[in-house]
Parts: C-alpha cells; structure tokens; sequence
C-alpha cells in the first residue's frame, strides 16, 4: 500500500471504537449439497462463496469474522473446513470452494435430517475442542452461530433439526439460522423419488424445544447478488447488549399533565432509544484500494498522483449511465462531494472557453430538467497498470455546477433489510413527538428574523435524490444506458 493508502487506513481504523465488534460469534456454514438440488445451485452458490470470502479475508480493521467452520452434506457428511480464521486465510477458504464444486451432483440421500442434526452437533464439539487447546486472543466470543443453506423447505428442516436436537447440549449454540435457497424450476417429482422427509402430526404440535436458542428461517433467491447479501450479514456487528444512540427531541407540552409531580411544570424531555448499522464497507479498509475514490476531502485527493509529470493530465471521467434521480439511494454515497463547473482556464482560446460553458450549461439544463443523475466512472491514466476503477454520481444544482460524489459498487455494500411500515404511528406516539413550546416562551426565547429582498435570497440548498427502500442489487437497474457516452475532462 502506498503511504498515502496507509494513512487513509489508520484514519479509518482510529475511526472504529474500540468496543465495536467485541461480540462476534464464531460462524458455522452448513450446505445441503445433496442431489438433485445440487446441480442447480452449485455454480450460483460457489461463486457467491468465492466472492465473500475475497472481501471478508482481506478487510482490515476489527474482526468481523474470527472464525468459519464449512460442513456439507452429499451422499455422507463431510467437514470441508474446520475451524479457521477468516482473515489472511483466503488460500484455505478458496481450497474450501473447490472441494465444494467437486461433491457429486447425481445420487440420493435419505437420512439428510439425521445429517443435519449430526453437522451441529459436530461444529459444536469442534468448536469447543477449538477454545481449549487454542490461543484465541482475537476470538470475541464464546458462541456459535450456525447457518444451514437448503433448498428444502426451510419449515420442515428446522422441524427436524428441533426434534433431533432437543436433547443434546446447546449452550454454546446462540442461533440457528435456516436459509432456504429458492430456485425457480420445480422439484416436487424429483424430490418425491429422493424420499424427501415430512415431519408427522406430533411434529407439528410439538413447541420449540430448544430454549436459550435463537431459532430462525430466511428465503433467499437463489442467484449471486442474493446469496453473497445473505453472507455479508457476518459482517454486521452483532453487538446488542445495549442502545448505541440517544436521539434528543425537544421537551414535550403533553408530557407535562402525565407528570407525577404537578408541582414539577418542566417538560419531560424525549429520548428516542437507537442502533446504528453500517450501510457501506470503507474502500481504505481493502489493501489494494486505489488511490481515486478513497476520499474526497480535498482536490489533492481526487487527482491521481504522478511526480514523473510536471504538467499533468486532467482527470478523465466517462459517462456511463444515466439514472432517474428518485432511483439513487443516499446510502450508497460516501465522502464529501466536490463542485463540478466550467473551465476559466486562461491557457484556452475566447471561443473555446464560451463554447464549453454554453455546452456545459446544456448539460446541466437537460439533468435539471428531466431529473436525472449520471454515473460516471474513472478512466485509468495513460501507462497507468491499475485495472481498479472508481465510480461517481453528477448530479445538476440550481446553478450553473454539478456536484460530484463517490459511490460504491455492490461489492462494498452490506445487505440493509429495514422494515417498510404501511401504517400511520399511534396518536399518543404522535402527539409526543409534536408537542411544541407556548408561543409567549417563543417569543421571549427567540429573535426575529430580519427580512431579505426576493433578489437577495440565498440559493437553496442542493436537492440530493429521495431515498426509497430498495434492494443493493437493483442500484443501477432503474437507469438508462447511453449509445454513445460523454466524456468529461
């Protein structure tokens, strides 16, 4: 990494508090390789794997990761990684892979719950055989989260896994998390003639069984995009045993009758209760980051560096799409952004220079106008051997400038599932939130704000796009491609 990448990085690493990521459970991956669903799923989920274990293995910072364990179940069990450490390991993880796509895609299993049961049980002798004759300084925690991915239905494997785990001893499991791959195809004949298992009646009236255990079951589509999400979730700091943030609002007028004090007139203050949840991973935590995009505080930043020069290039940024702007997240945008305008450059002719502005000012009419973002991408420097390329969002203002900010791609994003709530808050919530100060406390509290003239009013700020949930998969899908793109420069 070069200097300025090793700055960049400890600025990023000095950033993470240091009880940040303090809780990580050790992982336990549990494939349900087993024909006929394997042929299906073996290229989509290998590939998945790949790719996470790439950025997982090479991320600095806290462990988010400290220890992965890979079992997989074909015609028998198989352990094809034991208990490893995640970071710098991506040698050991990829051979894991391999042995992965080289389990058979033909055959039938009868007895995959009584597998199943047994890849846990084994994870968590192993598990504890790990802590006990191992130094595990970076080992965060005592605990196991195992995850079984299956295209079974996921109601009849957890069934099974808590029938035949009610008995064991499971302190050490804190959950289990069922992930049933969905395929589009229909397996019904080719599952009848496997002997797919069905639990009885007793089965179904049975409660759960496993307490202290966290018991869950997720749908994943079964493309790349979906299963590398589901595997970005262990990345999350899965802290929890307290709030990370408290959201001040100003006191409330209600608040004052419920007060069991009458003598006490001041307004109960509102203290909202929150988490906070990382949305993008840093580019400076990756150790072959490059150095356009990393950060944006300065013009210096933004300049690829090249002391062989006296007189540089200018930057060149290719357009290459342009998106609607209600269809660009601001989670996905990073950094301080940088003011896009004409050249004044006193080396160019009169004519050049009035041309430019009028094309530039077209430019930002047209995006303005018809509510459109670009995306545009950097364009490596001439004899430059890097193949990392940056990506950014122009985005028009009211006057005559873009503003400029980096965004990252999906490789970098970490799955954000927030629920969409399509009712409207209790009126006792409500009336919390909106109570207001008397209009006499206003007035002796705040002063009058002066009047400005029409022709002296400050412009208003820039519009940035209206967030709206939406899957990280389909950033760029809601976007028109150019035939024949611009070049910026």
């Amino acid at each position: 990494m070069s200097a300025r990448n090793r700055s960049c990085s400890s600025s990023v690493l000095q950033a993470c508090s240091s009880s940040s990521f303090t809780r990580q459970p050790s992982r336990v991956l549990i494939i349900d390789a087993s024909p006929p669903w394997w042929s299906e799923t073996c290229t989509v989920l290998c590939q998945a794997l790949e790719n996470f274990f790439f950025l997982a293995s090479s991320l600095a910072g806290p462990v988010r990761m400290p220890l992965l364990s890979v079992f997989a179940i074909s015609v028998q069990l198989e352990c094809l990684l034991p208990f490893v450490q995640v970071k710098g390991n991506l040698t050991r993880l990829l051979s894991c892979v391999e042995e992965l796509r080289s389990l058979p895609q033909e055959g039938c299993v009868r007895q995959r719950g009584a597998l199943l049961k047994q890849a846990v049980l084994d994870s968590l002798q192993q598990f504890k055989q790990y802590m006990c004759h191992t130094a595990h300084g970076d080992i965060t925690s005592n605990y196991v989260e195992v995850t079984v991915l299956t295209c079974q239905s996921g109601q009849i494997v957890l069934k099974q896994l808590e029938q035949g785990l009610k008995n064991s001893d499971l302190m050490s499991l804190r959950r289990l998390l069922v992930v049933q791959i969905t395929l589009q195809q229909s397996f019904s004949d080719r599952s009848l003639a496997c002997g797919l298992e069905t639990p009885s009646s007793e089965d179904d009236q049975e409660e759960s069984l496993m307490l202290g255990t966290e018991m869950d079951l997720q749908l994943v589509e079964g493309t790349v995009v979906a299963l590398e999400s589901a595997l970005k979730m262990w990345l999350h700091d899965q802290g929890g045993e307290r709030e990370q943030l408290h959201l001040l609002l100003p006191a409330s007028l209600t608040a004052q009758g419920s007060s069991p004090h009458p003598a006490n007139n001041r307004p109960s203050p509102v203290c909202l209760k929150c988490d906070m949840q990382e949305r993008l991973l840093s580019p400076a935590l990756l150790p072959s980051n490059p150095d356009l995009g990393v950060k944006t505080e300065s013009m210096q930043d933004f300049q690829q560096p090249n002391k062989s020069l006296v007189n540089p290039s200018p930057q060149r940024l290719r357009v290459v799409k342009v998106l609607h702007a209600d269809g660009v997240c601001q989670s996905v945008l990073y950094g301080l952004p940088l003011v896009i305008r004409p050249t004044s450059c006193w080396q160019l002719d009169w004519d050049e220079i009035e041309t430019n502005q009028q094309t530039f000012h077209a430019l930002c009419h047209i995006l303005k106008t018809r509510d459109w973002f670009l995306l545009v991408r950097s364009e490596p420097g001439t004899g430059s051997g890097s193949g990392v390329l940056s990506y950014y969002v122009l985005q028009s203002s009211g006057s005559l400038s873009l503003l400029l900010k980096p965004v990252l791609t999906r490789e970098l994003m970490l799955p954000c599932c927030l629920p969409v709530s399509m009712e409207d808050p209790p009126l006792p919530a409500l009336a919390t939130v909106e109570g207001r100060q008397s209009q006499s406390r206003a007035r002796a509290t705040v002063a009058p704000l002066q009047s400005i003239p029409l022709n002296k009013m400050p412009r208003p700020s820039l519009n940035l796009s209206h967030s709206r949930p939406c899957a990280p998969a389909l950033f760029f899908q809601d976007s028109y491609e150019e035939e024949d793109p611009l070049i910026i420069q």
